[in-house]
């Protein structure tokens, strides 16, 4: 489930966008201002960020060309809503660092299909990036998994679907996911397979990651699923 970050400062129209993105089945967080926005950013990532251009104190326009401007959010999807439908508005959205430019009003169908596409051109890049946390490196272009042990780089060796389990767990760090969600993001939702079978590859997982000292990193959420923990002052890359 893709979370959202909808940066809004008019309520209603924050909620009226929160409501259609949640019934299309997407994850959503709200922010009023850029101070709000960029707390938001700095303790979740989002997959892809709503943007209105006019907002209290720092504009949006500013706030996408800071984003640009960091390593961390460099690749960070940003579609920018705003009532200013000028051809030089819309460039100068554009070369702040939006990936796509929406007039209000529209419609949420067109709204969906933009956020679609954004996210579909962004994923390629995704799947090849290698990620990091905890000192644990993921590099889906090597297909290895290592973190360095008393001076001495490890390789953990895990199976092809443990490497996805991780994979999305790790490029989605401090998320609760559900049993169904994992099934759905890392197995495919046309694989009918039974959710206790997410437990047994779990565990698989943690018995890989545990001679690294990184079982850990997976916690298990009572009730709700599991969550992939980011330790205090690690950066994924």
């Amino acid at each position: 489930m893709s979370l959202v970050l909808v940066v809004e400062d008019e309520a209603a129209i924050a909620e009226l966008i929160s409501i259609n993105l949640r019934h299309a089945g997407y994850d959503v967080t709200i922010a009023a201002t850029a101070d709000q926005a960029q707390a938001a950013v700095d303790a979740v990532l989002p997959d892809l960020v709503l943007l209105d251009w006019m907002l209290p104190g720092q504009s949006g326009l500013a706030l996408a060309k800071q984003w640009r401007s960091q390593p961390r959010t460099r690749e960070l999807p940003i579609i920018m809503l705003t009532a200013r439908s000028g051809e030089a508005d819309k460039i100068g959205g554009l070369d702040a660092g939006a990936d796509d430019y929406l007039t209000k009003p529209f419609s949420t169908k067109e709204l969906l299909a933009r956020m679609r596409a954004v996210l579909r051109r962004k994923a390629p890049e995704a799947l090849d990036t290698a990620v990091e946390i905890g000192g644990l490196r993921l590099d889906p272009s090597t297909r290895r998994v290592t973190k360095p042990v008393g001076g001495t780089l490890r390789e953990v060796k895990v199976g092809p679907t443990e490497f996805r389990l991780l994979h999305f767990f790790m490029t989605h760090p401090e998320r609760v996911h559900s049993r169904a969600q994992l099934l759905d993001r890392v197995w495919g939702d046309h694989v009918f397979i039974e959710e206790r079978t997410v437990d047994v590859h779990v565990k698989r997982l943690r018995e890989a990651l545990a001679p690294v000292d990184s079982a850990h990193l997976i916690e298990t959420v009572r009730g709700a699923g599991y969550r992939f923990t980011q330790p205090v002052g690690s950066v994924a890359a």
